[in-house]
């Protein structure tokens, strides 16, 4: 792995690196050659976590501890908590190489430099080589090198989760797979944010573009649990058919180092978190990506409050979206369903 490239910033990459950095950065970096709107950053590629893993001694250990279950069909969620609690203990607390450490550092420190901030605030998001929506783990309004770091390994223990290992059991894939690449943006102080659906997930209706939108960060909609704005645009000529307004009451916010749900205020709760041009440049987005993509499209996309319309619109992450033909297994699926049954044509 010596002289091997092992990090890459998003305008680099595109959806040929897709085994190299993951799913989400290549994602990353094709809009980004697109031209469209994408928070800037640099993407850890599946090496990175591999040096880690071998250097640290981390992989043998692994190794060793998975090998003493044997075969781990038929058992219980009991023994996947175990197994999940243990495994995430010895990645986060192993070091990180010290070279590997200095590119990563190098990296955020240039980033930081572009934009002339100093300890710019990003997130820390996990890609892996196949799209899992839900399945791994999301670090938010992330400062310095300290926090980085910890929070770089904490989305690699993500990949052994509870919820996880069962996946991987339940399918025969191997326990020490999903090894993953690590997404790093600029963190989008968001106005608002939320998800695109440039097809009905239920119905396959083409025609139309649906949008849930929440004050604050895109977890406050991806999450199902509060009340949320939507919309409908029609593609052919923009027109906004559908406004739903939502009892916003909670919202997920930057809050120090990190973010949480907050209260939203009183007279904000029943107030359209977006106005119709910000609807409209949204869809029409929506609409752009799936025309060059191929495919209808589920994205996630952000207003960056400190900036000016329409260059406050940013692409956040897309991934083909899907029309539900049976009853959503995964939380990520129950959200769409609830979604689009909202917006089912009477």
């Amino acid at each position: 792995m010596t002289g091997k490239k092992l990090i890459f910033w998003f305008e680099e990459i595109g959806k040929e690196h897709n085994d190299i950095v993951g799913k989400k950065c290549a994602n990353l970096g094709e809009m980004t050659r697109m031209g469209l709107a994408v928070p800037p950053g640099f993407a850890l590629s599946l090496d990175v976590y591999r040096l880690f893993a071998k250097e640290s001694g981390l992989a043998m250990e692994m190794e060793g501890y998975v090998r003493k279950f044997g075969d781990l069909k038929g058992q219980g969620i009991g023994v996947f908590d175990e197994m999940s609690q243990t495994l995430r203990e010895m990645i986060e607390a192993k070091e990180i190489p010290e070279s590997v450490r200095a590119q990563i550092l190098d990296y955020y420190d240039e980033l930081s430099r572009r934009l002339g901030v100093d300890n710019l605030p990003v997130s820390v998001r996990s890609a892996g080589t196949e799209s899992r929506p839900g399945m791994f783990e999301t670090y938010l309004n992330v400062k310095g090198h300290q926090d980085l770091l910890e929070k770089v390994k904490k989305v690699w223990a993500s990949a052994y989760t509870t919820r996880a290992i069962a996946f991987r059991v339940n399918k025969g894939f191997p326990m020490l797979g999903d090894e993953l690449g690590v997404a790093i943006p600029k963190m989008v102080n968001a106005r608002a944010a939320g998800i695109a659906f440039t097809v009905n997930p239920v119905d396959g209706d083409a025609s139309k573009v649906i949008l849930e939108a929440n004050w604050g960060l895109g977890e406050g909609v991806v999450s199902g649990a509060e009340c949320v704005d939507g919309f409908i645009v029609n593609k052919q000529d923009s027109r906004i058919l559908v406004r739903n307004l939502g009892n916003k009451t909670r919202c997920v916010m930057n809050v120090g180092n990190g973010a949480d749900w907050v209260d939203v205020p009183e007279n904000m709760r029943s107030m359209p978190c977006l106005d119709d041009q910000e609807v409209i440049e949204i869809a029409k987005l929506a609409v752009s990506l799936e025309e060059k993509l191929g495919c209808p499209q589920d994205v996630e996309w952000a207003i960056d409050q400190d900036l000016p319309f329409p260059g406050n619109v940013f692409h956040l992450q897309t991934r083909p979206a899907k029309v539900q033909a049976k009853k959503p297994a995964s939380t990520a699926d129950r959200i769409i369903d609830l979604l689009a049954k909202r917006y089912q044509k009477p």
